[in-house]
């Protein structure tokens, strides 16, 4: 970026900054959320819930699926679903 380009676009600066933030703050969020270290945890703490009672046979395998859907990048069905 020149001198002159730079003294131009210098009162967009915040706008870039915060721009550059969130796209930070995404990248980092969907590294979270298809990290297969949660995503193990989340599956055993469904599984725990099926086994104390918590969930029907039906809700433990739809929220499985959600779970695995983050892995494979798939869209899952229902309300807790995302395309990343």
């Amino acid at each position: 970026m020149g001198l002159i380009t730079g003294l131009v676009t210098l009162p967009l600066a915040p706008v870039r900054g915060v721009v550059w933030l969130a796209e930070q703050l995404e990248a980092e969020a969907d590294r979270q959320w298809r990290d297969p270290a949660v995503v193990r945890e989340e599956l055993e703490r469904v599984e725990q819930a099926y086994r104390d009672g918590l969930l029907t046979e039906a809700e433990r395998d739809e929220r499985s699926d959600a779970f695995v859907a983050r892995l494979v990048d798939r869209p899952a069905s229902g309300p807790g679903g995302r395309r990343g």
